[in-house]
């Protein structure tokens, strides 16, 4: 025998040693055969192909296209991304404590995290990095800088600053450290009676996490209602999840159930410990960002009744990962199950099981979808995200702040406001005078940030069309009248939309004093949703008639 054909015959029986016997007896034969035929097929183009390959490049490639047609979430990983995936499961790294984005050809800082090396080095936002370690930032992305910026905890770093409105350069040379991310990067009183708690992710002791916002809020202040936000949080550990239920419901109660192809993966999980408290109003808070555990979370609070779900309908991911330990310190994370909330629906959007012809993955069809019932007896339904018991249209930005935004025209202005201040008012005090609105106007006014907005797409969309079918000539003139009329006046859309830009402005120059704390609060003043929230919680009538379905 070959070692080739060694080598096959070995990694067949290790696979089988995974997959359970009924399985290995009925699908043996197929894998060992298709092992043989991917084997044989990347020795011969790795042998004979014209051109040479990269072996490790060349497997990476083919490993993502037979992952993809599964699902996104199933994924290979390799070494060197093994750091990246703990801070999703840990919220830690080894590194600088710091979020980074372009800036031209260079890269920029975007905020140093509070108490971290790069702030204790006296790295601002809008820093320009021009080197690591000797090496220039030139055309490097994002995620390539943060490789760099990243190591273990004790290691020296040395960046070479280029700070906006000096022209000498900085040298800043410090030590990595362990960066720890805060779940609840933020909890405190919205009045004097209704406490905010903002969860960001599901890592390792965010259930603790809340369970001491929660206790710290009821020690401090008479608490009479807490707005639990989940907005935007992609999730995380499953049973951290069961955790943070478990704050809130009695010991025993059943958060979520699994079920899986393998036997293993059918599982209930239960709240294990005694809650903090099982009485206090909650209303949970939810946007088309929050997936995955945020969904198991809000799931468990409607299917008990226990909260009033206030938002957008959520993401839609009713899928459960596990990690597997593959050769060479790399690791498959995989789908190994459904979830189910306590009523017994899962909440999965995406059919992946059953693709259209073309591969592409539908979403779950409302004639497919079962009805549910709450503790209480309400109706809720499954297949596509947790439906808010309160709908509440989601905030949109205006064709304006977004050109602003991505074009780092509000980003600059708060660094060149930070060199002309030394002290602003409290975070939650803070707020853009007519002389800073006046000066962001002066400082945009030779910038370039044009945008389209929808009338102008839709009447490019109408010419297109006309033109197609020969009927643009006969409207040409209507046609002409009708753009110059709606053509956008940026000193009139600039007016039109002063609150708006007014909120984005105001929060930016926040984090350059007080960082994602101060930001947070100060957003919290101007937040519709909160605010909806919160009058939620100041009408108990209404609270406890949503929850009866009424």
């Amino acid at each position: 025998m070959s070692k080739f054909k060694r080598w096959i015959l070995v990694l067949t029986l290790s696979l089988s040693i995974l997959i359970p016997l009924a399985f290995v007896t009925d699908n043996l034969f197929e894998v060992s055969k298709n092992l043989d035929i991917f084997a044989t097929l990347y020795k011969e183009v790795n042998t004979y192909y014209v051109d040479d390959i990269e072996p490790s490049k060349f497997m990476r490639t083919g490993i993502d296209a037979m992952l993809n047609s599964l699902d996104p979430y199933t994924n290979y990983i390799s070494e060197a991304e093994i750091e990246g995936f703990r801070f999703q499961t840990t919220g830690k790294y080894g590194g600088i404590g710091s979020t980074i984005r372009k800036f031209g050809d260079y890269l920029a800082i975007a905020e140093p995290y509070e108490g971290f090396p790069a702030f204790k080095a006296g790295l601002m936002a809008g820093d320009i990095i021009l080197e690591i370690d000797g090496k220039s930032t030139k055309g490097k992305t994002t995620d390539e800088a943060s490789k760099i910026l990243k190591g273990s905890p004790g290691t020296t770093i040395k960046l070479l600053i280029q700070r906006p409105g000096d022209k000498n350069t900085l040298v800043k040379e410090f030590k990595r450290e362990e960066i720890k991310i805060n779940s609840v990067p933020y909890h405190g009183m919205l009045n004097s009676e209704i406490g905010y708690i903002r969860l960001s992710q599901f890592t390792e002791q965010c259930g603790k996490d809340v369970a001491d916002a929660v206790k710290d809020l009821k020690a401090k202040n008479d608490l009479k209602g807490i707005v639990f936000d989940l907005r935007g949080n992609p999730g995380g550990l499953l049973n951290e999840a069961v955790n943070i239920v478990n704050v809130f419901v009695d010991k025993g109660q059943m958060v979520v159930s699994t079920k899986g192809k393998v036997a293993e993966w059918d599982k209930e999980y239960k709240a294990l410990n005694e809650a903090v408290d099982t009485k206090i109003p909650v209303v949970v808070l939810v946007n088309s960002g929050s997936a995955s555990a945020s969904e198991i979370v809000s799931g468990a609070f409607q299917d008990l009744d226990r909260g009033v779900v206030v938002g957008q309908k959520t993401y839609g991911k009713g899928l459960v990962q596990s990690t597997r330990q593959l050769s060479f310190g790399t690791q498959l994370k995989v789908t190994t199950a459904h979830y189910f909330t306590p009523s017994g629906r899962c909440i999965q959007a995406l059919d992946y099981a059953h693709r259209n012809e073309d591969g592409s993955v539908g979403k779950i069809d409302d004639s497919l979808k079962t009805t549910f019932k709450t503790k209480g007896g309400r109706l809720v339904y499954d297949g596509g995200g947790v439906d808010p018991d309160i709908l509440f249209d989601a905030p949109k930005f205006s064709p304006i702040s977004k050109s602003l935004i991505e074009k780092n025209l509000i980003f600059d202005f708060a660094t060149q406001y930070r060199q002309q201040h030394e002290i602003i008012a409290e975070a939650k005090d803070f707020k853009l005078s007519d002389a800073d609105w006046n000066a962001f106007q002066n400082f945009i006014k030779d910038k370039d940030y044009d945008y389209t907005t929808k009338t102008e797409d839709a009447l490019k969309s109408l010419q297109k069309n006309a033109e197609s079918e020969k009927y643009f000539d006969a409207i040409k003139s209507d046609y002409d009248l009708i753009k110059n009329k709606i053509g956008h006046d940026k000193d009139q859309d600039l007016q039109k939309n002063k609150d708006e830009i007014y909120k984005l402005i105001q929060q930016e120059i926040v984090g350059r004093y007080y960082y994602q704390n101060g930001r947070m609060i100060n957003a919290l003043n101007n937040d519709s949703e909160i605010l909806k929230a919160m009058d939620v919680l100041s009408n108990i009538p209404l609270y406890n008639s949503t929850l009866q379905g009424k």
